[in-house]
């Protein structure tokens, strides 16, 4: 039996997202819409009291097949069930867009398809023939922007779909940067994320939202990764908010280091601070000792940076401590990163930030864990590897180990220009400084000046 719910004042989004609901409303198909909205628990009183339409109204919609053309009137409809306008193509927007996309995808323009056909196979034979005339200027554009339909009921198999793209999109944001998949990340989230309108089971529920949560993660990341700030902001924060609600800490935690970075990157250190303290909470709550381990040496960091020496060590110290206890082989796919050259290299970080002391025992400290780190490092850490070397680079400029600097500061420049990360263009800028304070030496100049080119600033 219908509940009446007249006193609302709009309508549940998971009922409006559906695609059979998004596809009739864009068709205008009211009889549909009023139908999948008493389906879903609202009488025909209440949806005429929200649309203004008197009872005979609603009814000719349901039992005669009246099509309402009126704008007014569609736009009164559209505002009363709380739809989006764009969604009945009754303004263009983002909204329109993406609807004019779902139809396109559920519908059969036979007519239409042969002539895309017929066009297609004489495009074919001119370009094979060498024929064609070579219009350039059209490669740059999208060929186009069609969406996938989606499932009417997702299971297993489908998560583990995403599971699968998300990893393999995170191994090439680790070799080649965030340029190298950010788009495609972005595109899988807008696809995955229309799931959620899909019939599904308790289960596969919590699963679809923590792998939506970790696909968002990586879309945050990239985005950081490519210098889009605002944009990796927002997925992070859906992450967060999928991932809580997945009830996955580990995630959680993840999530909040990755803010953290994120903030540290932008020289915000107290409030990337607070986001790696309450990534702490989270971990705690996860039980994973490696999720532990990875805030706290983030942690560490970030009282480095602040100066503070003693938080710094006590911070470094437990995430040794952890990591020592922690199994990664069972350990989270989207904290398994985290191995023995991450945490020595986090040690080096640390030792860097710190305040140097007279016999330069932090920076000593910092060069030995920064060598031993990227030793243990292979072609698949390509962005890591770039920001040790030039970390490395400039702990032995700051020491006077000219040759050293030289030799590792042009090592790690030789990765930034192949890895499409901002990121590794914007960590060269300590060790261009460094460079330039040295800048009489001939060999320190030249390097300085390369790191100038390439960060497109004057030395």
């Amino acid at each position: 039996m219908p509940v009446d719910w007249v006193a609302r004042t709009d309508v549940p989004p998971a009922v409006l997202e559906h695609p059979a609901m998004r596809t009739a409303l864009a068709r205008h198909d009211l009889k549909t819409v009023y139908e999948r909205l008493n389906h879903a628990g609202l009488s025909y009183r209440a949806i005429g009291s929200l649309t203004s339409q008197a009872p005979s109204e609603i009814y000719s919609v349901l039992h005669t097949g009246r099509r309402i053309t009126s704008y007014e009137l569609l736009v009164r409809i559209a505002d009363g069930l709380g739809v989006p306008r764009g969604y009945m193509g009754l303004a263009y927007d983002t909204t329109a867009e993406d609807v004019l996309d779902t139809v396109a995808a559920t519908c059969s323009i036979d007519a239409d398809e042969r002539e895309e056909v017929r066009q297609l196979l004489a495009h074919a034979a001119n370009v094979t023939m060498g024929a064609a005339v070579q219009d350039v200027s059209r490669w740059w554009q999208p060929v186009e922007s069609a969406r996938s339909p989606v499932p009417d009921h997702v299971g297993a198999a489908d998560v583990e779909n995403i599971e699968q793209v998300t990893a393999t999109m995170r191994v090439l944001d680790y070799r080649y940067g965030g340029g190298a998949c950010r788009d495609a990340v972005v595109a899988q989230v807008r696809w995955a994320q229309r799931l959620l309108t899909a019939d599904r089971s308790a289960e596969v529920e919590r699963r679809l939202h923590q792998a939506l949560a970790d696909l968002h993660n990586l879309a945050g990341w990239t985005s950081f990764d490519v210098g889009l700030f605002s944009a990796a902001r927002s997925h992070f924060a859906r992450a967060l908010e999928q991932a809580r609600y997945a009830e996955d800490a580990s995630l959680v935690a993840n999530v909040l280091y990755r803010m953290g970075r994120l903030h540290l990157h932008r020289g915000l250190l107290t409030q990337a601070l607070r986001f790696f303290q309450l990534g702490q909470i989270a971990a705690q709550d996860s039980g994973s000792e490696l999720t532990v381990a990875l805030l706290c040496a983030n942690e560490a960091w970030a009282y480095g940076l602040l100066g503070d020496t003693a938080q710094a060590m006590k911070s470094i110290g437990r995430a040794c401590d952890e990591f020592g206890r922690a199994q990664l082989s069972s350990a989270p796919i989207w904290v398994r990163f985290f191995g023995e050259a991450d945490l020595t290299a986090m040690t080096g970080m640390v030792h860097a930030a710190l305040p140097h002391d007279a016999d330069d025992a932090h920076l000593n400290a910092a060069a030995a864990s920064l060598t031993a780190c990227l030793e243990l490092r292979d072609d698949a850490d390509t962005r890591s590897q770039t920001f040790e070397l030039t970390a490395v680079a400039t702990v032995h400029l700051q020491l006077g180990n000219l040759a050293e600097g030289v030799a590792a500061g042009h090592q790690a420049v030789d990765l930034a220009e192949r890895v499409r990360s901002v990121r590794t263009i914007d960590r060269l800028a300590p060790l261009q400084a460094e460079a330039d304070a040295r800048a009489s030496t001939p060999d320190v100049r030249d390097l300085a000046a390369r790191i100038a080119t390439l960060r497109g600033c004057d030395t």
